[in-house]
């Protein structure tokens, strides 16, 4: 017989094809009349060589074997065991048969033999073995469905996660056992499995009853023709699994909220800040609706005595934020506001007890305040639902509470919250107890700054002044900035600026002692050169010991004005410099606008340098003034900043003051420099004395600002400001005049007549006698140990000097010695010293200064 016609066996389409089944036909003498192509791949004997062959031929087997197989097909017709056979390779292949007999019409016998290799029917009865122990065993729902999405197959742990019975499942589709949403999501699932071929891993639903979570895959099932079959699904109870995993979520949420406050609250130091910080990190994460509530002594740096806050103490909201704005939250949470609670309320039992209180019902909110409390019903109209009140405590003092609420659909507060509010507040109250404290500290620096700093500024004749000092941003570290106008003998004044080198109470205690010190010694009238080399010649003393030398810069100009009848000029400015930055001169142009430029000061050492001796470390500067000019005095901290150089910042300066809009900065097409300093026309104080110079000083520290960036409200320079303005004019013609007299016997008598008709003029007749006595007697002795001109001059000062005392006449005598004289004991025999006797019992104050062409001697007479 010929070969029977087959598909290739490479070409498997079933599990026949993996199997490999064999066929062979034997006729009642056992020989081979049939071998298939599939018996040929099996043994490896083509059909030519086995067809017209006993079967034995091929067989390895003993007589037992062959009588076993012939008393079977004999008595039973059939036959099934294993056969050994040889291999066209040499080798045995051990099959598993199956033989039947068979008869053809003329009763002849036929044997019909099926073998199969047993190695492949084990590997495909493991496959089954593991298969059904998969379905019986696993605690994972298993289920097969069909193209049809109907339930063909599935194990017990699926009847038991869906609480249902086989009944149930078998055949049923997805529509017909779960809910109508749940189902639609899981037929769409289904649906682009079987399309798509892609599986479909852990997704996360709930139970179809609801009372727990699953994990479900989907897999396509496809035979090895590649025929879709249907869809496998694996189904897990993660219901332990998400609850552990939450839990982990919301530690991290916590924890990541906890470092959030830390991160938003750490460098702020100023109460209302952290309070509004810590009220906007907390909504929306953690509530709606957050508000700070503090007593007030917390945001003023008062102290704390009582560990608990007694009943009736306000409470101020400090901080608020809500996830929605609108009137009723302005009405809720406004800032500044009081609360006031009683004992039994929520509040009150916060504060008493020192331990979170927490409402969830409407009942508990209504008692949260106190009765009829309006905020309370705003707060139901906002749909509040859960309310929390912490304690905000620091060191075992409560000071204030945190108040939080959830609003709407979100849920209650629950313990979980309760033990994350109270680390919030217990991190939240140790901010703010440290903001107290250092607005406490803060403001007891800059006490003892500005105490040590002029408290009452004397307006002399002809100057006025405008003045400001900015503390920087260094916290309790204040600086040793500082200014003075002393007011001088002869209706001068003197201008001192300086800034003690570094930091803190040492500083300020330093830069007030060098203030004394240099106030003291503009009592002698010295020069601006010889006051700066004695003050620096007793850094010693004012240095807070060797490894705390003196380190100090210092500006000391005196200005003289002159009678405005002196052409435009009316005074001269003599400075000196201790490596101090330069002043600035604003100066009124012929054409209208103004011009800012610094003054040219020999730069001296600074004051307690080594090698600062008196009369060879400063050097004089003498600039005559115009009327209206203003000087400005200033501490670098207003030219210095990041990133810029000290004269860019003093160009800016220069640019504001003569800007054509002293409110803003002048742009670079109206700057121009002129080798002098920063020139527009017209100036913002072309005016008659070049504008307010009070408005003047305001744009200079708000420029100051706006250039850098403010810190808590302080700048953020990290150093202080000292900023002096002075506007200067002459003494007008009522208030001052001055004589020239040459050596000879009319000088006293012409100075007596020009000083009696000049009071006359201006009123003072009750000093005509004092006063024409007092000038006469320095007049003579000017005459008796002089040699050259004698100058008069006097002063009519109606201003109020510092120590409240009405205005003053002040007389000065100037000639060319340099001795100057000095009072005696005056006796009979000696004639000598009685006029000095007589103008030191007369006048309210007298002295004697030096200049570079003589002395003068100088007296005050009390206006009536």
């Amino acid at each position: 017989m010929g070969r029977v016609s087959t598909e290739p066996a490479d070409e498997a389409t079933s599990l026949l094809d993996t199997l490999r089944v064999g066929i062979v036909m034997l006729d009642g003498h056992g020989t081979v009349l049939v071998w298939s192509p599939t018996t040929e791949e099996i043994l490896g004997w083509p059909a030519e060589e086995t067809v017209g062959r006993p079967i034995e031929d091929f067989l390895e087997s003993d007589d037992v074997e062959r009588r076993t197989r012939r008393n079977s097909l004999g008595r039973a017709g059939s036959w099934r065991g294993n056969l050994r056979i040889r291999h066209r390779d040499g080798h045995v292949v051990e099959v598993e048969g199956r033989g039947s007999l068979l008869r053809g019409t003329d009763r002849r016998p036929f044997v019909l033999a099926n073998i199969m290799e047993t190695s492949r029917i084990s590997a495909v009865e493991h496959d089954l073995a593991a298969l059904d122990a998969l379905f019986a065993s696993s605690p994972l729902g298993i289920a097969v469905f069909d193209t049809e999405q109907r339930f063909v197959r599935f194990n017990d742990a699926l009847v038991r996660l869906n609480n249902a019975t086989d009944t149930d499942l078998l055949g049923r589709s997805v529509a017909e056992l779960l809910p109508a949403e749940m189902a639609e999501e899981v037929r769409q699932i289904i649906s682009s499995v079987l399309e798509t071929g892609r599986s479909v891993v852990d997704v996360v639903t709930t139970a179809p009853d609801g009372t727990g979570a699953r994990s479900v895959s989907y897999s396509r099932i496809t035979d090895r023709s590649g025929k879709v079959l249907g869809v496998s699904c694996t189904v897990m109870d993660i219901t332990e699994r998400l609850e552990a995993l939450n839990k982990a979520e919301a530690a991290r949420q916590r924890l990541a909220l906890l470092d959030d406050v830390g991160v938003a609250l750490g460098d702020l130091l100023d109460v209302r800040s952290i309070s509004q910080a810590l009220a906007d990190v907390l909504v929306p994460r953690f509530a709606d609706y957050a508000g700070v509530m503090l007593r007030g002594e917390v945001a003023v740096g008062g102290e704390l005595p009582e560990p608990v806050i007694p009943v009736g103490t306000p409470l101020h909201l400090f901080g608020f934020a809500a996830r929605e704005a609108g009137e009723r939250v302005e009405r809720l949470l406004r800032l500044g506001g009081e609360i006031i609670y009683e004992r039994e309320s929520l509040l009150g039992r916060a504060l008493d007890s020192g331990t979170p209180q927490l409402a969830t019902t409407p009942e508990e909110i209504l008692r949260a305040t106190r009765p009829g409390d309006p905020k309370v019903q705003a707060t139901f109209e906002l749909g509040v639902h859960s309310l929390m009140a912490v304690p905000l405590r620091a060191r075992g003092t409560v000071l204030g509470l945190l108040l939080v609420s959830r609003a709407h659909g979100d849920l209650p507060y629950v313990g979980e919250d309760r033990a994350l509010a109270v680390e919030l507040s217990d991190r939240a109250g140790t901010f703010l107890d440290n903001a107290r404290l250092y607005a406490r500290e803060r403001e007891g620096a800059l006490m003892l700054q500005r105490s040590l700093l002029p408290q009452h500024i004397h307006e002399p004749p002809g100057v006025s002044l405008a003045y400001r000092y900015v503390p920087g941003s260094s916290g309790t570290e204040v600086g040793g900035d500082w200014f003075d106008v002393i007011p001088l003998p002869g209706g001068r004044v003197a201008f001192v600026v300086g800034d003690v080198m570094g930091h803190g109470l040492h500083s300020a205690v330093t830069m007030g002692r060098l203030r004394t010190a240099v106030r003291t010694l503009a009592g002698l009238d010295l020069p601006p050169d010889e006051l700066l080399a004695r003050v620096s010649t007793v850094g010693d003393d004012l240095s807070h010991g060797p490894d705390e030398p003196l380190m100090a810069t210092c500006l000391y100009a005196v200005y003289e004005p002159a009678p405005t009848s002196a052409g435009r000029r009316c005074g001269v400015l003599t400075m000196a410099s201790a490596g101090h930055v330069p002043p600035l001169l604003v100066t009124q142009e012929s054409g209208g606008g103004c011009r800012a430029r610094p003054v040219h000061i020999p730069s001296g050492t600074p004051l307690g340098v080594v090698g600062a001796a008196p009369g060879g470390a400063y050097e004089l500067a003498e600039v005559e003034i115009e009327e209206g000019s203003v000087f400005v005095l200033y501490t670098d901290g207003l030219v210095e900043s990041r990133g810029e150089d000290i004269t860019e910042g003093i160009d800016r300066v220069c640019a504001l003051l003569a800007g054509p809009d002293c409110h803003r900065v002048a742009s670079e097409e109206e700057l121009t420099w002129n080798g002098a300093g920063v020139h527009v026309s017209p100036g913002p104080m072309a005016e008659t004395g070049c504008g307010s110079i009070e408005e003047a000083c305001d744009v200079l520290i708000d420029s100051l600002r706006r250039h850098g960036s403010s810190v808590n409200g302080h700048l953020s320079t990290g150093d202080d400001v000292a900023l002096l303005m002075a506007r200067l004019g002459g003494l007008p013609g009522h208030t001052a005049a001055s004589w020239s007299f040459t050596t000879g016997s009319y000088a006293v008598r012409r100075a007596r007549e020009a000083v009696r008709e000049t009071l006359r003029e201006w009123g003072l007749r009750g000093l005509e006698d004092t006063g024409v006595l007092l000038v006469s007697e320095l007049v003579t002795n000017a005459l008796r140990y002089a040699h050259g001109p004698i100058g008069v001059r006097m002063v009519r000062d109606t201003s109020r000097d510092p120590a409240g005392r009405e205005g003053v006449l002040i007389v000065e005598v100037s000639d060319p010695l340099t001795e100057p004289p000095r009072e005696r004991v005056v006796t009979e025999e000696q004639e000598g010293g009685r006029g000095i006797q007589m103008v030191a019992s007369e006048a309210r104050r007298w002295g004697t200064r030096h200049g570079p062409e003589g002395k003068t001697v100088w007296f005050e007479l009390p206006l009536p």
